[in-house]
Parts: structure tokens; sequence; C-alpha cells
């Protein structure tokens, strides 16, 4: 890994090219972020390594994006908390009010939005 790269997992990632999860993979990497995507099911997305747990990812992150179901994204509250990211993104759909507050008080620096306009693109490019 370059030291001087910024990292990122997207949890959630996906093979599928039409989906977000998909797209939050090949914006990071277009904008020069080392991308880890995580994916119970997947083994490579766009050419990189997949790891089934957050847990497995092998950095440390200076951010984590979020595309999964809130009753999914609510299991994964501890996993998120105990990896340390300087941010963690849910993505529209991936959380609620309730999610939000419970990451905020397990003292993950939750925001909520677009995880890919952060960071100057847009999904439109992508799809």
């Amino acid at each position: 890994m370059d030291q001087d790269k910024k990292t990122i997992a997207v949890v959630g990632a996906s093979g599928d090219r039409r989906k977000f999860g998909n797209m939050a993979v090949r914006a990071y990497k277009d904008a020069g972020w080392e991308v880890y995507p995580v994916n119970l099911s997947e083994t490579t997305i766009e050419e990189l390594t997949v790891y089934p747990k957050l847990s497995e990812v092998p950095v440390e992150l200076d951010r984590i994006s979020v595309y999964l179901p809130p009753t999914t994204t609510r299991r994964l509250l501890d996993e998120i908390a105990a990896k340390g990211a300087g941010d963690v993104w849910f993505n529209p759909g991936s959380a609620n009010d309730e999610i939000l507050e419970e990451a905020r008080a397990a003292g993950i620096s939750a925001r909520n939005g677009c995880s890919i306009t952060y960071i100057g693109k847009s999904p439109a490019q992508y799809m």
C-alpha cells in the first residue's frame, strides 16, 4: 500500500456495476484512494481483493462507506466502531435516524449522505 494514499473500506461493495456499492469502489479508485471492498459473497470487485468482513481488512482506515440495508447496518455497528475509521459514511438507504444515533453513541464519526459526491465525483459518472 502507498503510505500517502487514503484508505477506504466500501462495506456492501458489489460486482454489479449498476449498484452504488460498485460505483463507490470505482469513484474512490479514480480519486486515488486505496480501496478495500467488503462483501460476504464476492472474491474480487473491479480487480480488487474483497474481504468478507470489515474486521478482516488488513489496514487502518481513513474512511468507511456503508451500502447495506438498515437492518444489516445496525448489526455491524460494533464491528464498524472497532475498526476506528476517521469517518463513516452511511449512504442513502443504509441507515435511519435511530441507527445514526446508535452509531454516534458507539463513538462512530457518522455522516449521513453520499460519500461519492463528498470526494467531488458524481454517481452519474459511473452509471
